[in-house]
């Protein structure tokens, strides 16, 4: 009951805004500015069908998917490695730490002009912004995961005759995995909004991105809202996932 009327309150502002929108686009009776609900929700409810003659919403939102996913699973395997490094030898951190430090301010659209002349504009460009923004979240939360494990849990092991290599697997590495997981989270998040505004560049040939900015050189707004819907449920969707996945992997964090 409790989870009923929490998904009832989530959705008050929700409805709250779609009614405004439709009062508002009734009395500005302009749909370059303001389209109404009848004419976003069609673009909705038929995904499979082709727009402007290509590709359908489907189509767009799956390739967007399949980019995000190559750039995200990349950027995770070298950022927890580089940061299980890092967190567990000060000597690496010393060494990788300042260009770690030079990089990550600078925003992941800023390496477009380099990502088209390393890769071209296309897949390779777009995986490397991906992986540009969702590499830091998953590297810092690494690094901060083997350093929040406890130390007794580390006596212990040493008290038991664990070897190094063996603290590490069975200790350090199972200690690490939910700050890990949140970092995961959060960089999937970043990865998906990266890709969105790669996808929005001259060149791109489809993605949510480029629909949202082919339909508005055509006009259609209406797409662009339903684009703009899509991108905002697959992040909530994909979320949803990774706070299942903490439920379910790391109930035992507080138990101790």
């Amino acid at each position: 009951m409790k989870r009923f009327h929490g998904f009832l309150k989530g959705l008050a502002i929700p409805v709250g805004i779609i009614l405004i929108w439709e009062v508002l686009s009734i009395y500005i009776q302009n749909s370059f500015i303001l389209p109404g609900w009848e004419t976003i929700i069609p673009v909705l409810i038929h995904p499979f069908e082709p727009l402007f003659g290509g590709a359908s919403l489907y189509q767009n939102s799956f390739i967007s998917l399949q980019r995000v996913l190559n750039g995200f699973f990349l950027a995770v395997l070298i950022g927890v490695f580089l940061g299980l490094l890092c967190g567990w030898s000060k000597s690496a951190e010393d060494y990788v730490n300042p260009i770690i430090q030079i990089l990550r301010p600078v925003p992941p659209i800023a390496w477009m002009p380099l990502a088209i002349a390393w890769f071209k504009i296309g897949f390779g460009s777009l995986i490397f912004i991906i992986f540009i923004g969702s590499f830091f979240p998953v590297f810092i939360s690494t690094i901060e995961g083997v350093r929040s494990v406890r130390v007794r849990w580390l006596e212990v092991a040493q008290t038991l005759g664990a070897t190094t290599l063996e603290i590490f697997k069975t200790v350090v590495i199972p200690g690490a995995l939910p700050s890990i997981w949140t970092g995961l989270r959060l960089a999937f998040g970043v990865a998906w909004m990266c890709l969105v505004a790669a996808e929005m560049l001259p060149g791109t040939s489809a993605g949510l991105g480029y629909l949202i900015m082919f339909a508005y050189n055509l006009g259609q707004i209406q797409v662009i809202v339903a684009g703009m819907i899509v991108i905002g449920v697959i992040g909530i969707v994909a979320d949803y996932f990774f706070r299942i996945g903490q439920h379910h992997l790391f109930s035992w964090q507080g138990k101790e």
